[in-house]
């Protein structure tokens, strides 16, 4: 008999019963982050329902209705002599705007833009394909939005200096290419941070290119350029000295085509720097990681969806290291080293050269 099989059968329905609170949890901490409450409540002593929708400019119904799930969730703190709520300071600091790449209401986001498709899902749990990239309206804003912060706090002090000599050889001047570049936020800020390299983007997203551009002109970056371009099918040859994607590879319809693509961009004694996500190929090496039910059921609504629905490997968000090792090996690389950065779950850093 297997522990689950001689565990309580009360104890699994109390689960269950947690599992639908937090899920409406979710979706009411992806609106306080998205009407600014979080940010609003963190500025303000204890305050009524009115008080708060009156700092935010909202209406007064809706935020109530919002306080009485926040407080039976104990994310907000009441008192109800008084009629007032506080967001607490702990709390707070995993909640707001301020708390940049700290802040969880960024990714509870996603619970929302996943149930759009559900349906859709749904259809192609019976028929097979998948859902492609334009049912999902708002992800490249999120995205955006999600990395964005991550690439503030980390990017240029954390992340670069991964790569032995990497920042001295950044700021000699070097190419860089950026493939799946998105909103070229990563690309921008790296332009910033080393006027003597050279920066291109790479996507297929107008909209995604569209905002690259705009903030690198708001930025006068005159070393920072963007090319929309299919990452499986890039066409370069021993054009960069770097080449770097961020949890760009996952979901690609055809990865092998991109990371082979990328082998081929390198110049001679060239890295390949890819982030993205930390996790086994082995589902059984899995069971413990702290955000395991959350990526699947990312992966398989969003990022292995919008691979199938182009014929696409469907490789899905937790390929894992061996799988991605496998994978680079086999578009050519023939060092790969990974490294993993303390207090960051999400990520697994490659460093990959060829002869």
């Amino acid at each position: 008999m297997t522990p689950e099989q001689a565990a309580d059968p009360a104890e699994f329905a109390t689960r269950m019963v947690h599992m639908l609170n937090e899920a409406g949890l979710a979706l009411m901490v992806s609106v306080g982050h998205r009407t600014g409450l979080f940010d609003v409540m963190a500025t303000m002593p204890a305050a009524t329902s009115a008080e708060i929708a009156a700092a935010a400019a909202l209406d007064e119904r809706y935020v109530r209705e919002w306080l009485a799930a926040m407080t039976t969730g104990r994310i907000v703190d009441h008192d109800g002599a008084a009629g007032s709520f506080s967001l607490p300071a702990d709390h707070a600091a995993w909640l707001t705007r301020a708390a940049g790449a700290d802040n969880v209401a960024v990714q509870a986001q996603y619970v929302g833009l996943l149930a759009l498709v559900e349906d859709q899902i749904v259809d192609c749990f019976r028929r097979g394909g998948g859902v492609p990239y334009a049912a999902f309206p708002k992800f490249q804003a999120l995205m955006a939005e999600d990395s964005g912060a991550v690439h503030d706090a980390t990017l240029i002090h954390v992340t670069l200096p991964l790569v032995p000599g990497l920042v001295g050889r950044l700021e000699r001047g070097i190419d860089v290419a950026d493939v799946g570049c998105g909103s070229g936020h990563a690309v921008n800020l790296m332009a910033g941070a080393f006027p003597r390299s050279r920066f291109t983007g790479f996507d297929v997203s107008d909209t995604g290119l569209a905002a690259a551009r705009t903030e690198a002109e708001q930025s006068g970056l005159a070393n920072a350029r963007f090319e929309q371009r299919d990452a499986a099918r890039l066409g370069e040859t021993a054009r960069f000295d770097l080449i770097t994607t961020f949890d760009a590879v996952h979901d690609q319809a055809w990865p092998d085509l991109m990371l082979a693509g990328i082998a081929q961009a390198l110049r001679p004694g060239g890295v390949y720097l890819c982030a993205d996500i930390r996790a086994s190929s082995r589902l059984s090496e899995n069971l413990d990681h702290p955000l395991g039910p959350f990526l699947y059921t990312v992966s398989c609504m969003h990022c292995m969806t919008v691979s199938l629905a182009e014929s696409g490997m469907g490789l899905g968000t937790m390929w894992g290291e061996q799988k991605a090792r496998a994978m680079l090996s086999d578009a050519g690389f023939t060092s790969i080293e990974t490294e993993h950065v303390d207090g960051d779950v999400a990520n697994t850093y490659y460093i990959a050269t060829r002869d």
